[in-house]
């Protein structure tokens, strides 16, 4: 076989194998694919595996079907008082029908980002423009995010989109405002701390003042009934001195005296001055008695 026979079967192989190769090709479980004939759409959203083409004529073009992420930079919004706020939010979307995401956006994920920032930015106005300063920071946070995403997602369905989640990582106010509202809240607190420290002293000197009239009258009470005791008990000892008197008068006297000669002669050097015909001796001179 000469060489240009050789040459031309070669030719002709490659042919075969480039011709068999275009006519074969494969859309992974990531993708989705549409097939193009001379700039217009044959075929969509073929399943993953793979799928024959006319070679050198028919075209596929691929689009990532994954989850993707929207982290637009922070945009200023006006809220119901026409307060400004910086609200800094992410979207996640994916593509979800390849012919119309080919048709609305040429099928590049740049300008799919365009529309889908249009229309969450649109969603934001809207939703802040009719909630007050207050709702949009506290309370209302989860409903604007559940109303973003239903909002966002049926308006990017026109472009073959689908918004999986709106989220709104951080609602601030600006620089300026915000060291204004911060020292407002600041004077305000300030206030609250020292109405309650006032109230909380007037109450304590309430507590205080019952607490020293309820002492006065326990003490009062507890004197009083101390006074009658003590009197009821010196009753009592008169009246059984009294009584033990008048049964033993002259033993009553001696053992009076023999008192007083104890407490007067304690310590030795006790001097004592009295005249000796005094009855305080009548019991030394006669103890007969």
């Amino acid at each position: 076989m000469s060489q240009g026979k050789l040459l031309a079967l070669g030719a002709l192989a490659l042919l075969v194998v480039l011709t068999a190769v275009s006519a074969v090709y494969s859309v992974d479980e990531r993708q989705k694919a549409i097939v193009l004939r001379f700039g217009h759409i044959l075929r969509h959203d073929d399943p993953p595996g793979l799928h024959v083409r006319m070679p050198f004529v028919d075209q596929v073009r691929y689009f990532d079907s994954r989850i993707l992420t929207l982290d637009a930079d922070p945009q200023s919004f006006l809220t119901f008082e026409k307060k400004p706020v910086i609200v800094d939010s992410f979207v996640k979307w994916r593509v979800l029908d390849a012919q119309q995401y080919f048709l609305t956006v040429r099928g590049k994920e740049v300008e799919g980002r365009v529309r889908l920032e249009h229309i969450i930015n649109s969603g934001l106005r809207d939703e802040f423009g009719k909630r007050t300063l207050n709702s949009v920071v506290s309370t209302d946070r989860a409903k604007i995010m559940q109303i973003l995403t239903e909002y966002a997602d049926r308006e990017a369905r026109r472009f073959g989109i689908q918004v999986v989640d709106v989220r709104l990582q951080r609602v601030d106010l600006p620089e300026g405002i915000s060291k204004s509202v911060y020292d407002r809240m600041t004077t305000e607190r300030a206030r609250i701390a020292n109405d309650l420290r006032a109230k909380g002293a007037e109450v304590a000197e309430k507590i205080r003042a019952d607490a020293e009239r309820q002492r006065e009258v326990l003490l009062s009470t507890a004197y009083r009934q101390a006074e009658q005791i003590r009197g009821e008990g010196d009753a009592r000892a008169t009246a059984i001195y009294a009584a033990a008197y008048s049964q033993a008068p002259e033993f009553y006297d001696f053992y009076r005296s023999l008192n007083a000669y104890k407490e007067s002669f304690k310590k030795k050097d006790d001097i004592m001055v009295l005249d000796p015909s005094s009855d305080f001796f009548k019991y030394m001179k006669k103890p007969s008695r």
